[in-house]
């Protein structure tokens, strides 16, 4: 059992476990630094505003990028926000926080223009700057550039009372350092999800990364890319083919997915009170075959489905190149991905026509794979805790209501989970929709659970400086 005692912590043969010292104990550690656990810190540093100094919370934050960011790759020009403004980091907690998203519009001398703009739905752009500005203020209680290598539980008395979490930066080949914490929230995110027997390369992309390979291609007329080809059938997909189709005038632009065409997105009134929060106490306490239920009436409000509006003017362009008698844009439905063979000059993309088994062979500059994202692997971030974590016959980790997983050993330490929970609470679990109120959940049970020596010195508690 991976479990270390307070002697052996002390005496790590990795020489870097601190002795251990009450001081240098946080109370909460959190993995990853996207909207997440922003939203779980402006949480935190709210709850010690109002509260004695003997109940404030201390927290730092891991994150493996070089700096803030959210999907990056994707931030296209023109492309707006699929959730209202008012989902942001904290107005469905506490409509009056100084990081709401009219906040950040009145510090950016916006909020007229944006009321004249009578919209619910900002850019992507624009929603990626008020994370940014959101995230500014914590720039002292984040490590960005550093990753969480491994989660070690330790074990006083009997019983797991916190965590060595080890991290490093620089590589494979640093040093790790520790931290101590009573409590760890992973907020990992996503991973690009890759269709088998692909790989990226420089002309293989995910659209994770569509801007950064844009911006570095070759210059110069004679090296325009002629043609791109997409595997995807859902927004990212759709957006991804509608850019390059307007950015390249002089390219063919291939589609490929497996559906007949571009499922429509349901957001519904009465649909979309999927993403309530009270959904999340229904689905929660419901039977396995009601919650497989849910998930299959409702897939269509976020799973491989675009916005009418892009459909139509996908369809358009269509329409009017056929009109014109000079197709650029070519849609390949009902077909699938088969190769992918990159060269030095072009991708040699296999692809095979459902309906009758027609295999062909599409010769294009690059290939970009719209194919979605996967939950970050606990294990690889959790390593030694994740032995200690319960699991159900599925092999899926046990997750209480409060977000905290279940665990084998008795003890006040915990592990939460923001993200990787939709099998337990619901659709919404990797979604914008419920952050802020799930950040208020995880505050109120990390605040409830905290056990510590009242007159032991203790760590800084979070806060917040001014936003810019």
């Amino acid at each position: 059992m991976p479990v270390l005692s307070t002697r052996t912590a002390a005496e790590s043969e990795t020489g870097v476990l601190r002795s251990p010292g009450r001081s240098d104990v946080l109370d909460v550690v959190g993995i990853g630094f996207g909207p997440s656990n922003l939203a779980l810190a402006i949480a935190l540093a709210e709850h010690n505003q109002e509260v004695p100094e003997a109940d404030r919370v201390s927290a730092r934050f891991y994150e493996r990028k070089p700096a803030f960011g959210w999907h990056r790759g994707m931030l296209l020009k023109d492309t707006t926000m699929q959730v209202s403004y008012l989902k942001d980091l904290v107005s469905m907690r506490n409509p009056c926080s100084r990081f709401s998203f009219l906040s950040y519009l009145h510090a950016r001398d916006r909020l007229v223009d944006f009321i004249n703009h009578k919209t619910l739905f900002p850019s992507r752009r624009e929603f990626h700057d008020y994370l940014e500005w959101s995230a500014q203020p914590f720039g002292d209680a984040v490590d960005y550039g550093r990753e969480v290598v491994d989660v070690v539980p330790v074990e006083e008395a009997g019983e797991v009372t916190h965590f060595q979490v080890l991290t490093r930066a620089g590589g494979p080949q640093a040093e790790p350092t520790v931290q101590r914490a009573r409590n760890v929230v992973v907020a990992g995110g996503l991973r690009p999800r890759l269709p088998d027997g692909t790989s990226l390369s420089d002309r293989v992309w995910h659209t994770s990364e569509l801007l950064d390979r844009l911006e570095t291609l070759p210059a110069g007329a004679a090296r325009t890319p002629r043609s791109f080809t997409v595997v995807g059938a859902g927004q990212s997909a759709a957006e991804t083919v509608a850019h390059l189709h307007g950015e390249f005038p002089d390219a063919d632009i291939h589609a490929v997915f497996a559906r007949y065409g571009y499922a429509p997105a349901d957001d519904s009134a009465f649909v979309n009170k999927i993403f309530d929060p009270e959904a999340v106490d229904h689905f929660y306490t419901s039977p396995d075959d009601v919650k497989e239920m849910m998930f299959d009436y409702h897939r269509s409000t976020n799973y491989s489905v675009v916005d009418i509006e892009l459909i139509d003017e996908l369809y358009r362009r269509l329409y009017q190149e056929k009109v014109a008698g000079k197709q650029r844009l070519h849609v390949h439905n009902l077909t699938r991905l088969l190769t992918a063979d990159a060269g030095d000059e072009h991708v040699r993309v296999g692809i095979e026509f459902l309906p009758t088994g027609r295999q062909d062979v599409l010769r294009t500059d690059y290939l970009v794979l719209a194919t979605g994202y996967r939950p970050t692997d606990l294990n690889g971030i959790l390593g030694s805790a994740e032995p200690i974590l319960r699991t159900d016959d599925k092999g899926r980790v046990c997750v209480n209501r409060d977000y905290s997983v279940e665990s084998i050993l008795p003890g006040p330490a915990a592990i939460y989970l923001q993200g990787p929970t939709e099998h337990s609470h619901g659709i919404a679990s990797s979604l914008l929709s419920n952050t802020a109120v799930r950040a208020g959940e995880i505050t109120k049970a990390l605040a409830k659970r905290l056990v510590r020596d009242i007159d032991a010195p203790r760590a800084p508690a979070l806060t917040a400086a001014a936003p810019l």
